[in-house]
């Protein structure tokens, strides 16, 4: 069986960006060495693991999305209800020690979709893609510290934050729930921010979490956030507008909520 990752050595959900900076207690604890290994399994989920998704532009979306964990990254002058967390990763990278290129500075460079396909092989797109291929563990040290940090947040978004925190801590305690927390934080993010709803209702960990029926432990907590995460996903299509036309996207959504379950 191929390993995801293991709790039995010390690497906090996370190598903090402030190399001063210590884990909280509560944060889920990792092998260093399988890093790369989550990190190779969010490329296949976002982009089916091949170097050609790791710069792309879906159909009906005002952005495109980078590397691994298909980071958004807006152009000039757009402002999007989603969290813009490619430059987040830049900033993230230098603090690590990577050399950031210039052209990952600032803007995306495309203003809409139709540029972004004309120069989708161009030298420098191409370029793009040989730094994000050549830094997946460092992309998913960034992952694994963007959920670390994400709990706190939740707890105090909450109205049931002990409820919460006790089903999160359900999930950390194995490998599989582990990489669940790791991996839907970046699939549809924390749900903390206001902008990230429709209708009210929004999509992210956090509701997952408080979707989540009782307190199971081991697999069985793992099973429960799996089809929690799914009734929270058709919610949000079923409240989506319909010039989105997010329910071309449910089958993969749901597909990828199932690898959450053992």
């Amino acid at each position: 069986m191929k390993r995801i990752f293991l709790l039995t050595t010390v690497f906090a959900l996370g190598c903090a960006a402030d190399p001063s900076a210590s884990a909280p207690a509560h944060a889920p604890v990792i092998r260093r060495s399988d890093v790369a290994e989550l990190g190779r399994r969010i490329w296949r989920n976002e982009c089916g693991g091949t170097r050609e998704g790791l710069v792309t532009w879906n159909a009906g979306e005002a952005f495109p999305s980078l590397g691994i964990g298909h980071f958004i990254w807006y152009p000039e002058g757009v402002a999007g209800p989603f969290e813009e967390s490619f430059p987040q990763l830049m900033v993230y990278a230098a603090r690590r020690g990577a050399s950031v290129p210039s052209f990952f500075r600032g803007s995306a460079p495309w203003r809409d979709r139709g540029r972004f396909l004309s120069a989708a092989q161009s030298r420098q797109t191409e370029a793009m893609r040989d730094w994000l291929a050549a830094h997946v563990e460092l992309q998913a040290a960034y992952l694994v510290e963007r959920s670390r940090r994400s709990l706190g947040r939740m707890l105090a978004a909450s109205s049931r934050p002990q409820e919460v925190e006790t089903r999160y801590n359900a999930l950390r305690a194995t490998p599989k729930g582990c990489y669940a927390l790791v991996d839907y934080v970046n699939f549809k993010g924390e749900g903390t921010k206001a902008g990230e709803r429709y209708k009210g209702r929004g999509w992210g960990l956090l509701q997952v979490l408080e979707e989540m029926d009782g307190f199971p432990s081991g697999d069985a907590a793992c099973r429960e956030f799996s089809r929690a995460a799914s009734v929270v996903l058709k919610r949000r299509v079923s409240n989506s507008p319909p010039s989105r036309g997010e329910a071309r996207w449910l089958a993969g959504w749901l597909n990828r909520c199932r690898t959450y379950a053992p």
